[in-house]
């Protein structure tokens, strides 16, 4: 890698040499005022669009109207196994085994869903552990869970806090919270990628942590799948949840993904919310009154699959393998780390970027808080063509996704950022 430089020919020949820059051409890129495409650095709220995605919506609708029910089992891509043909690549995205791997659902939902199988407070060790600044969906989800079981989420939710003038978590204040109440603690719940900071934690060093110390432990990975290599199964983790319409760009409010330890995979002493999709797909349609469960993650299914919305999916998941993931996330720290070069060049010493600066501690977000600003630098941005995201009080987060986004994108916002400070 030869160092980086903030001209623009730098970044026009860093493109050139791009092997992955043929994939911009398959998304559609939002469109500027002036017909121009966006500086679209927003895809860990919101993808871009695959081009496929249309086509294969419109597959499902021609074949509805035209089979009917006999969609459900008379074609190639038939309704029944829809989710199944997505299992695979997402399991490699998100490094777990296939049968520890489902589609379905959305984040918040197969978040409650897994607490009721992994939380089960019992006694004293009633208390969850998570960030302290998580996304907020997570924070109502554990306090609404706590209450659930007769408990006080003012003292049976402790948070994991950064220190004083920092934004980032240290894994030795996780381990000083677990030697003080260590035995009091019945689940782990962290954002794998927090939402905020950009911040990619250990996970396999969270599971070890909590596992010692007797707690059951869950990753949220909305802002990890797709991003960062999460190694799931390596990791130990009991369970994990995601949704897809960020970093693999299914849609807005898209289906979600859930992760099950094989460890629990016909684990019968686990409760859990049964639905008839979970059940044994050989007996399914005999009706049965009582629930046998498929072995592994797919037996925490509720409802049949929303096709329409994996269909997007399953487009953007043919570029991912084709791609190949450890080639993304090459392609995601060199372009992380140019666009970190290029803002620390701005002068001045008005922005800090929040996100940590080390390549395996963050994905491709960086989070910039603004010295002296409100939300009227944003506008001006955005104004100007930039496509990012807001966060009160002072927060600009930006994400240049491997996938689509170039090294000219992270050169052209920069150069808008430094003209609009």
């Amino acid at each position: 890698m030869i160092p980086y430089e903030s001209t623009r020919e730098f970044a026009q020949l860093m493109d050139e040499r791009d092997e992955l820059s043929r994939f911009r051409k398959s998304f559609t890129i939002p469109k500027h005022t002036d017909g121009s495409e966006s500086i679209y650095l927003c895809g860990n709220s919101l993808g871009v669009q695959p081009k496929k995605a249309v086509e294969y919506v419109t597959d499902e609708l021609n074949d509805w109207a035209q089979m009917g029910v006999k969609g459900h089992f008379d074609k190639e891509y038939a309704w029944t196994r829809y989710h199944e043909f997505l299992t695979d690549p997402m399991a490699a995205i998100v490094g777990a085994k296939p049968h520890e791997v489902v589609v379905m659902n959305t984040l918040t939902p197969n978040l409650h869903f897994m607490m009721v199988s992994f939380y089960q407070p019992t006694g004293k060790r009633r208390k969850i552990v998570m960030e302290a600044d998580a996304f907020p969906s997570d924070q109502y989800a554990m306090d609404s869970q706590v209450k659930l079981h007769g408990g006080d989420p003012e003292k049976d939710i402790i948070l994991w806090k950064p220190r004083p003038g920092s934004s980032i978590l240290e894994m030795e204040d996780l381990e000083q919270i677990f030697q003080e109440q260590g035995d009091e603690i019945a689940l782990v719940m962290i954002g794998a990628v927090n939402y905020y900071t950009g911040q990619f934690f250990d996970l396999k060093r969270i599971t070890t942590l909590g596992h010692k110390y007797g707690a059951l432990v869950g990753f949220d990975c909305a802002h990890g799948a797709g991003n960062v290599d999460l190694r799931l199964h390596e990791s130990g983790a009991d369970f994990a949840v995601w949704c897809t319409y960020k970093y693999m760009n299914s849609g807005p409010g898209s289906i979600a993904g859930c992760f099950v330890h094989e460890r629990h995979a016909d684990n019968d002493q686990l409760d859990r919310m049964a639905g008839w999709w979970g059940h044994n797909k050989e007996e399914r349609f005999l009706m049965e009154p009582k629930f046998d469960p498929i072995y592994g993650a797919e037996g925490w299914q509720q409802s049949n699959a929303p096709i329409l919305s994996m269909a997007p999916i399953r487009a953007s998941m043919e570029l991912f393998m084709t791609a190949g993931f450890k080639n993304l996330r090459t392609k995601s720290e060199l372009l992380t780390g140019y666009l970190e070069y290029l803002i620390n060049e701005i002068p001045g010493d008005r922005i800090n970027i929040i996100t940590p600066s080390s390549p395996r501690d963050r994905g491709c977000q960086l989070s910039l808080a603004v010295k002296d600003s409100d939300k009227s630098l944003f506008t001006a941005i955005s104004d100007r063509g930039v496509i990012a995201d807001w966060r009160e009080p002072d927060v600009i987060r930006v994400a240049p996704a491997p996938l689509y986004n170039s090294f000219m994108d992270c050169w052209n916002f920069t150069q808008i950022l430094a003209a609009s400070l």
